[in-house]
């Protein structure tokens, strides 16, 4: 049996058990703009890290800080506007201190 044969067979038996029902974006047609025009010696990398929603540190920094933002431009002066403004300039401390770092890995 080719190795082919054996990978299709694994699938059906896995969709026979219903393996593949619940699967994020089912019914949806696939988006593979991003993928190819993703360089092509970063492409499988970059599959893994997304299928196992993995997300950089800088990123999620980068999320946090918007939530804060958007908090403090709704939140009354106060404590709790002046802890948001400590938390807004802690976040982005954090994400300079993981841009240099990546940078200085290069």
């Amino acid at each position: 049996m080719s190795i082919e044969s054996a990978i299709e067979q694994i699938i059906r038996e896995g969709m026979a058990r219903g393996e593949f029902d619940n699967l994020k974006g089912k019914g949806k047609p696939l988006n593979l703009d991003d993928y190819f025009n993703t360089p092509e010696d970063v492409r499988m990398g970059f599959s893994i890290l997304k299928s196992n929603d993995f997300v950089p540190e800088e990123i999620e920094r980068l999320k946090e800080i918007a939530e804060v933002r958007e908090k403090l431009r709704t939140a009354p002066d106060g404590d709790d506007k002046r802890v948001l403004e400590k938390t807004l300039r802690d976040k982005t401390l954090e994400l300079s201190l993981i841009l240099e770092k990546n940078k200085r890995k290069r």
